[in-house]
Parts: structure tokens; sequence; C-alpha cells
């Protein structure tokens, strides 16, 4: 099979990617869920709808690598008794939509609207929204170079969400 280029990704491929980004977090494999991102990308949920950046805003969450990583160390230690018992998590999304091309640039964006349910021991949160995924070929793999989730109620006062959306 050659490798994957800018060129050379289909549609079904970037579709395929999506979904698979879900599965890997539903299944808690999150060090192969975090593998998906380039070392420079960004996991964001504004605050706000329509929020421009997350640098100059607060936000649910703006985490780069470092703090991707942290937050999954965390998960695996028996220390982490916020996951006691462990929370699981369930996305349901529609099909992934290509909103823009870019193969000169090397960019692909994805938006896909989501219902998103976490459980813990008796206690359940259900969330909706669109997941933005901005995707590149990066050593012949799609990666992603930043997952925006935007909540339809971000402004709202909301729970702790525990594990990613």
């Amino acid at each position: 099979m050659a490798e994957l280029t800018p060129a050379t990704v289909t549609r079904d491929q970037l579709i395929d990617f999506v979904m698979h980004e879900a599965r890997l977090l539903d299944e808690k494999r999150f060090d192969e869920w975090n593998a998906l991102f380039t070392d420079d990308a960004i996991y964001w949920v504004p605050l706000t709808p329509g929020q421009p950046d997350g640098l100059n805003h607060t936000s649910h969450l703006y985490e780069d690598k470092l703090l991707r990583d942290l937050r999954i160390e965390r998960f695996k230690s028996p220390r982490a008794f916020s996951q006691q018992p462990p929370s699981r998590c369930q996305h349901v999304l529609q099909l992934p939509g290509l909103e823009s091309r870019d193969e000169a640039a090397n960019r692909f964006v994805l938006r896909t609207p989501f219902h998103y349910s976490e459980a813990q021991a008796d206690e359940m949160l259900f969330l909706t929204g669109v997941a933005w995924h901005h995707l590149c070929v990066e050593g012949g793999a799609l990666r992603m170079t930043l997952k925006r989730v935007d909540l339809i109620n971000s402004d709202a006062a909301l729970p702790a969400v525990q594990l990613f959306l």
C-alpha cells in the first residue's frame, strides 16, 4: 500500500479517522488517542459560543501535549481519587462532514455533531455539541493539529468532565 499523502487522502479515510478517534476515547485507550495528535496540537473546549481563541480567553480546556500527557498519566494512577469508581463514556456521532480540504496546505477540517454521555457510579452527564477536527498528513498518517469541541451550552455552569470529549 502506498504511503498516505495529502493528495491521496480520501473522504472515507478522514471520516474513519474521526470515528476511530471517538472509539479510542470510549475504550479508554488514551495513549493511542494522544498519539493521533501532532506534537504541537491543541485539544480545546471553548467557554463561550464563537470564542475566537483559547489563549486570550478562558476555556473549559485548552491542552497542549504536556497537559494531555499529564491528564492521561493521572488516569493511570491509583491515587486518582476522582476516578474512584472509574468513569466511562460513550460518543454518539453524526456522520462527519468535510468542511474544507486544502491539499497544498496539508489541511483538512471536519465537523461532527455529537452526543456525549459520561457515567460514574450512579451519576450521568450528557453533553451535545460539534467537534471540529483539523487534520494533516504527517509521517504517512493522518494526525490532528487541533480538536475543538463546541458545546451547545458551553457558557452554562457545567459539572466537571472527567474524561475527554
